[in-house]
């Protein structure tokens, strides 16, 4: 299976601090497909670690990219890439 990789920009106004973080890394936890996430040309760390994703300190319009490996790859990012693009803030 071929690894599949996407290029987002963050929505949530105040980055992927503690909530967005959390959906985000619950989802890619949930999923049971390995997904890294990578701001800018950092060092790719474990989607599913949110302690991982809060150290990456993404803020709002930030790009990042999602890697994932498996089966349900690209319906996984599809769902991971939605949670990012929202803005989790404005609720």
């Amino acid at each position: 299976m071929a690894q599949l990789t996407r290029t987002v920009r963050i929505g949530s106004s105040h980055g992927l601090h503690a909530r967005p973080a959390k959906l985000f890394a619950q989802a890619a936890k949930d999923s049971g497909v390995p997904v890294t996430i990578t701001k800018d040309a950092g060092k790719p760390v474990n989607a599913a670690s949110i302690l991982g994703v809060i150290a990456l300190g993404i803020e709002q319009g930030d790009y990042v990219t999602l890697t994932a490996d498996g089966e349900n790859a690209e319906a996984l990012l599809d769902t991971l890439s939605e949670l990012l693009t929202t803005d989790h803030d404005a609720e």
